[in-house]
């Protein structure tokens, strides 16, 4: 049974080690849920096109 990851925060607390909820190490990592990513570290939601061109593009 895997570990399911925690949801993410919605900003980064830009710390040099970063937490187990920071969307960047989140990313970085795909543990990111489907939908969001990451922009000037805030977590954003894609409007529907672009996250299915990102799933397509996966």
């Amino acid at each position: 049974m895997s570990k399911k990851a925690g949801k993410p925060k919605t900003k980064c607390c830009v710390s040099t080690t970063r937490c187990k909820r920071c969307p960047i190490r989140m990313l970085k990592e795909g543990t990111l849920p489907p939908g969001y990513t990451v922009k000037k570290r805030k977590l954003v939601k894609v409007d529907k096109k672009r996250a299915k061109k990102l799933a397509a593009a996966a």
